[in-house]
């Protein structure tokens, strides 16, 4: 194998843990949401966490839009104030998935020191606007995959 195709390997590698971290991130999300509208009440509460779930994967916009249905059927069924437990909800959801679950799943599947997934997207937001958000999670996963194998001395050339 030459030295272009190892570079590639584990490229793929870190792009795959990275995967695999938002893949689980998803489910506990979906996980999240359905036992907060379970206890709301909300219509519809399963189809609602997987929709969550699912949208997961599209970064900033996914957790928005999987609040709109939630709310929609929280504010139809019990009024403003159903739609603003969901909101409260929402918020708490994205709490706990920017600051704790998703740093500790990417340093569990990707190695991916926590202070880092939690810096590296600010700063790239700040240097990338938008891009730089949206790529900072993979490319950790891909940077750490390159230094982990680095440190258990297999030469990168």
């Amino acid at each position: 194998m030459n030295e272009f195709e190892q570079h590639v390997r584990t490229a793929a590698t870190g792009l795959w843990r990275w995967f695999v971290a938002q893949t689980l991130d998803a489910v506990l999300v979906g996980l999240l949401w359905l036992a907060g509208l379970l206890a709301l009440g909300v219509p519809w509460a399963p189809l609602w966490a997987v929709l969550a779930a699912v949208l997961q994967y599209i970064p900033h916009l996914g957790p928005v839009l999987g609040l709109i249905g939630p709310a929609l059927a929280a504010g139809w069924s019990s009024g403003w104030e159903g739609a603003a437990h969901v909101l409260i909800l929402y918020a708490g959801i994205v709490v706990v998935d920017g600051l704790l679950l998703q740093p500790y799943l990417l340093k569990r599947t990707a190695r991916v020191p926590i202070w880092a997934s939690i810096l590296a997207p600010i700063v790239l937001g700040i240097l990338i606007p938008f891009w730089g958000v949206l790529l900072a999670p993979p490319l950790l996963a891909v940077v750490y995959t390159f230094r982990s194998r680095a440190r258990q001395g297999q030469p990168l050339r």
